[in-house]
């Protein structure tokens, strides 16, 4: 049996994937966790060989705990099924040790098929994403401009953002400018809804 973590912050949605995996002979879901901050915890305890993880989620996100999955059970193959099928989040995932990236509108077949691929080290990307991953291109930001425009993107002030982050005001401007500078955009706004939509935040 393929043993199989499910984290997705949407019960009904997570309710539906364990129900579907479960008619599949060769596949036992052995956890459902609804947060990021969940799923290392649950993964140590139940031991999968595939964790099946959205990305945004409550406390954190699934990028970040398949990073930490990769140090903590190296053993776990990652697979991200996800909403946003943005060409940022595809190229984080991978360099997160993910061994695939497929969005939640493809076929249902195609997901546990995956799920046994990945189990087998092959890699299962949405090819639609793969492509326009690679015609985006890599996140110009360098991580402090990205924590700062993701600060930023709820309409905080300077201050706000200064205080946050432990930085001096005219350091948050500079970042914000450099980001604004290498989006192509306008203003804050604009780079952080664009930094966003590629999946770089």
């Amino acid at each position: 049996m393929i043993r199989v973590l499910l984290a997705e912050d949407q019960g009904m949605m997570r309710g539906a994937l364990a129900l579907l995996l479960g008619l599949e002979d060769d596949i036992e879901v052995v956890a459902q966790v609804p947060s990021a901050d969940a799923v290392v915890a649950a993964a140590l305890d139940t031991r999968p060989d595939v964790a099946l993880l959205d990305i945004e989620m409550p406390g954190g996100n699934g990028l970040d705990a398949a990073a930490e999955l990769r140090e903590k059970l190296p053993g776990c193959r990652v697979l991200i099924l996800t909403t946003f099928g943005r060409p940022g989040y595809l190229r984080r995932a991978m360099e997160a040790g993910a061994y695939g990236f497929l969005v939640k509108d493809g076929p249902v077949e195609e997901l546990a098929s995956s799920i046994r691929r990945v189990l087998k080290g092959e890699r299962m990307i949405d090819p639609a994403l793969a492509a326009a991953a690679l015609s985006t291109g890599s996140s110009p930001l360098t991580d402090r401009e990205r924590d700062v425009l993701a600060a930023a993107a709820d309409g905080s002030t300077i201050a706000d953002i200064a205080a946050r982050l432990h930085l001096s005001e005219s350091t948050v401007r500079n970042y914000l400018s450099s980001a604004i500078g290498k989006t192509g955009t306008r203003n804050r706004i604009e780079a952080a809804r664009l930094a966003r939509h590629n999946g770089w935040l």
